[in-house]
């Protein structure tokens, strides 16, 4: 039988045994950190040469020269031609669906005149060039490579440098595919710290980017925070998380195999059920230990279920979305009847998924919203990636003669009152001479 914590609202120490299990420390250790801060300042030093070493050493292969880390336009081109026709197909089904969904997130430009002729207002550009990460590891990640890239097309990112570790030198056909129908313009076979510090700072053959974005293991979490400052990121991603909400009237096998299906991205992944229907939770249970040993990853969800999952009985719906805003999860399933009716009490979700047909993998793969989302309660203050996080944002200011004097009188009393009198006498300048 599987091993799942079963806890209730009703305990009188619910609370803490909740806040027992939503417990996950981002900060790497020392060892880690330290090893990071040993790359990147390697990196920094030696660029290329450094570069080639770590990834003989990580990815066990040897480049002869650093431009052989660069995989040609044409092996994307070749990757697309040699994968079968229902990946094709179902990378462009996906793909198009992503970018209707970008585009409707872009942000224009704006400005207003004010009465005086001043005219204020807002010019939105993208960024000049973004990297972006792609896992090699445990597991390749085409989605990844469609959910990152194409906001960033549809933002008008001017290039978009993929970095994707390729162990023992073997490259995934199907990572590379999603580069080539989702407009990467380079791709480099690089990954962990030291991919994220040339792209960062740069390096004679990887060129420094304005931002890094993507998902990875824990060297390359910390990395990205390292580099925070000299480039943007998206943001610092713990496991995968999610959490059900059902009202008991959901297939259980359904319910059971939507938790399995985080789960099965590795052993700290967390998956919740919350629901008001006791017999409900105890068929669910009984689904788990059903499903499980069908399951290919079953050693892998079997730990993240022991470590960090949960059945939880509560009194009612809305104790239930009480709970949701307290967990704050990356992804939140609705499996209950009218969901609409619940999706304003939830204040803290990265996505949402309404209905009892809308299962959390429709979202990693192919329903159109972004699946880069907040994890570890962030969702209380951070959203999911989008195309707004490929564009900046400048503020328009051009006053008139008019009000020069307006907004100038204003300013003058303003920065006196500061002590700034170089402030004052700028702006007074521009309506009378200085006494």
């Amino acid at each position: 039988m599987a091993e799942i914590r079963q806890l209730s609202t009703l305990d009188d120490n619910f609370r803490n045994q909740l806040d027992e299990l939503l417990a996950w420390d981002l900060v790497s250790d020392q060892s880690v950190n330290q090893t990071v801060t040993e790359i990147i300042a390697d990196i920094r030093a030696r660029g290329d040469a450094a570069l080639l070493e770590y990834t003989t050493r990580f990815d066990n292969w040897q480049a002869t020269l650093a431009s052989d880390l660069e995989i040609p336009h044409a092996r994307l081109e070749r990757a697309w031609e040699l994968i079968p026709e229902e990946q094709r197909l179902a990378l462009v089904h996906a793909g198009k669906r992503i970018q209707a969904y970008a585009e409707k997130q872009k942000i224009e430009s704006w400005s207003f005149s004010e009465a005086d002729g001043s005219v204020l207002g807002q010019q939105v550009s993208p960024l000049d060039r973004v990297g972006l990460y792609v896992p090699g590891g445990k597991a390749a990640y085409p989605s990844s490579v469609l959910m990152n890239a194409i906001p960033a097309k549809v933002a008008g990112v001017h290039e978009l440098v993929m970095v994707v570790p390729t162990p023992a030198g073997e490259l995934n056909d199907l990572v590379l595919a999603a580069a080539y129908t989702s407009g990467v313009d380079r791709v480099f076979a690089i990954g962990g710290a030291q991919a994220v510090a040339a792209l960062a700072y740069g390096t004679e053959t990887v060129p420094g980017v304005d931002k890094v974005v993507g998902p990875g293991n824990i060297y390359v979490a910390t990395a990205k925070r390292a580099v925070y400052g000299q480039v943007g990121i998206d943001m610092i991603a713990g496991p995968s998380e999610i959490l059900v909400i059902c009202d008991g009237a959901t297939d259980p096998d359904w319910v059971a195999m939507d938790l399995f299906s985080q789960a099965e991205h590795d052993e700290d992944a967390q998956s919740i059920l919350v629901c008001p229907d006791i017999e409900f939770v105890a068929r669910v249970k009984s689904s788990i230990d059903r499903l499980l040993p069908t399951l290919e990853r079953e050693p892998i969800i079997a730990a993240a279920l022991a470590a960090r999952g949960a059945l939880i009985g509560c009194r009612d719906m809305d104790e239930a979305c009480e709970l949701a805003n307290i967990i704050a999860p990356e992804h939140l399933e609705l499996s209950v009847v009218n969901p609409e009716l619940i999706v304003p009490k939830i204040r803290h979700a990265g996505a949402i998924f309404m209905g009892r047909y809308t299962s959390e993998p429709l979202g990693d793969y192919c329903a159109g919203p972004n699946h880069v989302l907040p994890t570890s309660r962030t969702a209380r203050f951070s959203s999911p990636l989008g195309v707004y996080d490929f564009q900046k944002r400048s503020s328009l200011i051009m006053v008139s003669v008019a009000g020069s004097e307006t907004l100038g009188c204003t300013a003058s009393v303003l920065a006196r009152g500061e002590g700034l009198t170089a402030h004052a006498r700028s702006a007074e300048y521009r309506y009378k001479k200085e006494s």
